[in-house]
């Protein structure tokens, strides 16, 4: 099952994929993918997010891969949808997407073997999960000005129940910058994997229904600049549009 969320009207809908350029709404109409705004296809609760979790990225970033997961928060004002724009302010040198599976907790647990992980897991997503370097102090513990800008994590389109993905350890990824590939990866390169991810994170708290972990990103990632268009695709979950934006699209 693929399922996303929009605003039609004034209306917030469930909406289902039917035409590679229309959807389907929960009221049954059929309307084009650009004639909707596309809001994050899951109402984020706790959302955690990996730091270096691809060897291949944290090698080009000059560090060794960790022994041991690092996470750390993401605010809820960071999330966006598909097609929509991210701010790139003006005083910022250096700031770079990450695509990345995001995984979608199903109900609550703790201390959750790995063996039992996908128990846990409702679904995927795709998310783009951009980075401010100028404000970059530790690779390890990303600070809230990296991380934790408004509209700098778009999510979408869809959310996809685990049922639809066969083998969410081996997927491709690709970023396009302006219909160019910039990056590509795999899943399977994760240094820690998503069982291993949810039983690192329930052993300390609960993991509860609608909590992200969003599962890092591989190697690859460039500077980006005010009117690019962003598309970030993971294999069999979907494909994210974005577009950077400068101050002036935000009034100040």
């Amino acid at each position: 099952m693929r399922t996303a969320r929009v605003v039609y009207k004034g209306a917030i809908q469930a909406a289902y994929p039917h035409t590679e350029d229309e959807i389907r709404l929960a009221s049954g109409q059929i309307v084009n993918e650009q004639d909707v705004e596309w809001l994050p296809p899951v109402e984020p609760r706790t959302v955690f997010t990996l730091g270096l979790n691809y060897a291949d990225h944290a090698a080009e970033l000059s560090f060794a891969a960790p022994t041991e997961p690092l996470v750390f928060l993401k605010g809820k004002n960071t999330f966006i949808g598909h097609n929509g724009e991210t701010r790139r302010a003006s005083d910022v040198t250096f700031m770079h997407y990450e695509c990345e599976l995001a995984v979608v907790i199903g109900k609550s647990g703790k201390k959750i073997k790995k063996e039992d992980a996908y128990d846990y897991v409702a679904g995927y997503t795709v998310a783009n999960d951009y980075a401010l370097r100028d404000y970059l102090e530790n690779y390890y513990r990303p600070n809230l000005r990296v991380k934790n800008r408004d509209t700098c994590t778009p999510i979408g389109p869809w959310f996809v129940s685990k049922d639809e993905v066969k083998d969410p350890m081996n997927l491709s990824l690709k970023t396009y910058i302006n219909g160019e590939v910039k990056q590509e990866g795999t899943t399977g390169d994760m240094v820690f994997g998503i069982p291993e991810l949810i039983e690192n994170i329930s052993s300390y708290m609960t993991l509860n229904e609608g909590d992200l972990i969003l599962t890092g990103t591989p190697k690859g990632s460039v500077d980006t600049k005010v009117g690019d268009v962003v598309v970030t695709e993971v294999e069999g979950v979907g494909r994210l549009v974005n577009t950077i934006v400068g101050d002036d699209q935000f009034n100040r």
